[in-house]
């Protein structure tokens, strides 16, 4: 092995690393005091953590970690949304970690049907999320979501058991910079794909179990 493999490979072990250290102190919440607390969340994301409405995220299942991290960025004003905004100002770290360690506990119990035409859709995209886009220099999206969607705590979410159509709307934002994500990473992958290529990808990520 050269030694420029040698580096890629420490580098990619350190970085997996790294990632599951995050995840043990970011799941540190009390789970049972996030039930308590999650009331107020019912109403958008349903109260089994999954959404009845397509434009909200299932939450049931996520990653530890990733949903404290987002909520401290909706209450510093990184990711903006209105909603969200309100909701996540008064929480203390606690709250967010207890909220991430209840919702992270769940099963993502989600049954998708995609229509004929999102079938279609979702073929196209098995091969972006498989293979990547060499032509962009886009490397495939299962190398930090997993082969299965299930992500890697705490920065690469769950993107199976998700809305199609709310992860079409957030591809579409990183594409347009609104999103930035973790080290800018999002931002620069959906900015290389068109909007046909995301519509694909979030046909193939929604019907992943």
């Amino acid at each position: 092995m050269s030694n420029k493999s040698k580096k890629s490979v420490l580098v990619a072990v350190i970085t997996v690393l790294g990632a599951l250290v995050n995840s043990v102190s970011f799941a540190a919440g009390d789970a049972e005091a996030g039930k308590a607390k999650s009331a107020v969340c019912a109403a958008c994301h349903g109260v089994e953590g999954i959404s009845a409405l397509p434009a909200n995220p299932n939450l049931a299942g996520q990653v530890p970690g990733y949903i404290a991290s987002q909520l401290a960025a909706y209450k510093s004003g990184e990711r903006a949304n209105a909603i969200m905004a309100g909701q996540a100002a008064g929480l203390s770290e606690e709250d967010m970690a207890d909220l991430d360690a209840y919702f992270s506990s769940m099963t993502p119990n989600v049954e998708v049907k995609l229509t004929d035409e999102e079938v279609a859709l979702a073929e196209a995209g098995a091969r972006l999320y498989r293979g990547g886009f060499a032509e962009r220099g886009i490397a495939a999206c299962m190398s930090c979501h997993g082969p299965s969607g299930h992500g890697i705590p705490k920065n690469y979410p769950r993107v199976s058991a998700q809305h199609r159509e709310y992860l079409e709307q957030q591809l579409l934002l990183y594409k347009k910079g609104e999103r930035r994500g973790y080290n800018d990473i999002m931002y620069s992958i959906a900015f290389g794909l068109s909007e046909q290529q995301i519509k694909e990808l979030a046909a193939y990520m929604a019907g992943l179990n």
